[in-house]
């Protein structure tokens, strides 16, 4: 198995074997990243990477998922519009409270039926 050097933003350079990294290929865009768990501090660090870093690290045998873009964002790009402050506020006092949340992915999900 490989090694992979990466640098995490809290504790810098990290050793990382092929199974700690994953790779994430977008299927529309020219944008691809990587992922890993650091392995001191255990913060999920995603960073954007070029085609050759990408080339190396499908070379060496990391895993690698085709992400496809979400109804929100196909929504955004036709014409949505944009997230205010307010709605950024409002969803950053739901994560304080995880009942709050989940009644809130709740109501969402069947207003998203509703609308089908």
């Amino acid at each position: 198995m490989a090694t992979i050097r990466a640098t995490c933003p809290t504790c810098g350079d990290v050793e990382l074997s092929t199974a700690d990294v994953q790779v994430r290929v977008s299927a529309t865009e020219r944008r691809s990243s990587y992922a890993f768990v650091c392995p001191r501090c255990e913060t999920t660090v995603v960073k954007p990477a070029e085609p050759r870093t990408i080339d190396l690290l499908l070379a060496s045998g990391v895993a690698y998922e085709l992400s496809m873009p979400t109804v929100e964002v196909a929504d955004h790009e036709a014409g949505g519009a944009p997230i205010t402050s307010a709605e950024l506020q409002g969803f950053q006092s739901l994560l304080g409270d995880d009942d709050e949340l989940w009644a809130a992915f709740d109501a969402a999900e069947s207003q998203d039926r509703r609308r089908r």
